[in-house]
């Protein structure tokens, strides 16, 4: 896979080990129903889950703060800066719920790849902008309460630095109403930046070492503050926004 395309979605309910949807089937006594569908895929993601949060907590020393800013229910859009290929992991972790992700549509070529992003949310994207029927995909995850993140900038970080947002996310904004989480990741262009083919750790139980993680997640904003915004002044206002919170993971991140 090209280190360039990056999605890895964690993804629609808390991660914690909390009560299970209402929408699984109901055992009833003295049968053998077979576990229902959203039963299998809550196991499948919980499992992904941890086995993500123990690697990041302990190889990667990651530290997350604003977990109680991600709406519990109802339609939210992350939106978050992209530093690493192991950035939609990390919003996952941070958030504690189920997510839907953008991924390019490169990336499902191959059809083990598909299938694995397919089951965990993942929605295919034209390389340069939104493709419809991602855009459309999006829009009805939102409109059934849902929780989506996206990385606006359309790819990884060249340098560390914040590139502008791409035109793409106002579409979202226009057309849904939706509580716009603000996601800041620090440390992930360090732990492994696209120039690099692996990543390089920080063990928690080291000496702190550059490519430790942290991630912050800011207050929700409403969507109509933003939809009658012109495009240019509500990119800059979500660009400064998510700057905010990626400068505040930055002091957050484990320096010594």
């Amino acid at each position: 896979m090209n280190q360039n395309q990056s999605i890895l979605p964690i993804a629609d309910a808390p991660l914690h080990p909390l009560p299970r949807s209402a929408a699984h089937s109901v055992r009833l006594p003295g049968s053998s129903a077979s576990p229902s569908p959203d039963r299998l895929r809550d196991a499948w993601y919980d499992g992904l889950f941890w086995l993500s949060f123990t690697g990041m907590t302990l190889g990667f020393s990651l530290r997350t703060e604003g977990l109680h800013h991600v709406p519990a229910r109802g339609a939210a859009l992350l939106i978050a800066n992209h530093q690493s290929f192991i950035d939609p992991v990390l919003v996952g972790l941070a958030a504690r719920r189920h997510l839907h992700y953008l991924a390019r549509k490169t990336l499902f070529r191959h059809w083990g790849l598909a299938w694995l992003m397919r089951s965990l949310n993942g929605v295919p994207v034209d390389q340069e902008g939104f493709a419809r029927e991602g855009l459309k995909t999006m829009l009805q995850e939102l409109n059934a309460g849902h929780a989506v993140v996206v990385f606006p900038e359309g790819e990884r970080t060249p340098d560390g630095r914040m590139k502008p947002f791409r035109p793409g996310i106002h579409l979202l904004i226009k057309r849904a109403e939706m509580a716009i989480v603000p996601v800041g990741i620090a440390g992930a262009f360090d732990a492994w930046p696209r120039q690099r083919a692996f990543p390089l750790p920080a063990p928690l139980f080291w000496p702190a070492r550059p490519g430790t993680i942290a991630v912050s997640i800011g207050p929700p904003i409403a969507s109509a503050k933003l939809r009658d915004l012109a495009r240019e002044q509500a990119l800059a206002e979500l660009f400064a926004t998510v700057k905010q919170f990626q400068e505040r993971a930055e002091r957050l991140r484990r320096k010594s």
